[in-house]
């Protein structure tokens, strides 16, 4: 894992970056890293906690993941064929598409948590990454990128250690709280994406993993403050 934390955080320990492609099953357990401050936050229930849980959330992971939505977003709304929404996805330019994308996931993250116990940042950080393992599994890259170069290294090994740390890091959350069970269900979201790029773009690269990584976070917090409203 330790190779594989610096990459997906902002944590300041050294990896090898040339390692990573053989650590992708610990995707999983990163989110016990990437969550831990915004969890600490909501815990402590200070004010304003949704909104400082969020933004400690994106201080610990970065906005890489972000940009990608922006890409992605921009790029699935084109109209065009796909080789247009392809060209429209890799432009440096943000569209109103792509900044409607970021604007509804941060603030459906502030909403859905001001609803939620604390450890529900984490469960969404969990289905986050286990949805990114996912994607990589597809084996279908788009381009020559850092998504290639990823799913060049993925094998069924790697994603059936990935399932079983999820299994085991889920496990004693649903176990102490059954509703929190139905956050599971957000990864549906990151299915989704992952089939919507394969559609549209005829592969997955960087900004779909990022697009997979943020909708699914962002549905599972949804998801179980639907499941807490109705309890």
């Amino acid at each position: 894992m330790r190779n594989v934390l610096p990459f997906l955080t902002r944590v300041p320990v050294k990896g090898d970056f040339e390692k990573i492609p053989n650590e992708l099953w610990a995707f999983p357990l990163v989110a016990l890293v990437s969550s831990a401050l915004s969890t600490a936050v909501l815990y402590l229930k200070l004010p304003l906690a949704n909104v400082l849980a969020v933004l400690a959330l994106y201080w610990t992971i970065g906005l890489l993941h972000l940009d990608g939505l922006a890409d992605w977003a921009d790029g699935i709304m084109v109209k065009g064929d796909r080789e247009k929404k392809i060209q429209v996805m890799k432009d440096v330019n943000t569209g109103v598409a792509g900044l409607f994308a970021v604007v509804i996931v941060l603030l459906l993250q502030v909403y859905s948590l001001q609803r939620l116990p604390f450890y529900a940042i984490f469960l969404g950080e969990l289905n986050s990454k286990m949805a990114m393992l996912l994607a990589l599994a597809t084996k279908k890259p788009l381009g020559n990128g850092l998504g290639a170069y990823f799913m060049g290294k993925m094998n069924w090994r790697q994603l059936a250690v990935g399932v079983s740390l999820y299994a085991l890091l889920y496990l004693p959350v649903g176990l102490f709280e059954p509703e929190a069970l139905a956050g599971i269900l957000g990864l549906l979201f990151g299915v989704y994406i992952v089939r919507l790029s394969l559609k549209d773009f005829g592969g997955i690269n960087g900004d779909c993993i990022g697009a997979v990584a943020e909708i699914t976070r962002t549905g599972t917090v949804l998801v179980m403050a639907i499941a807490w409203w109705y309890a």
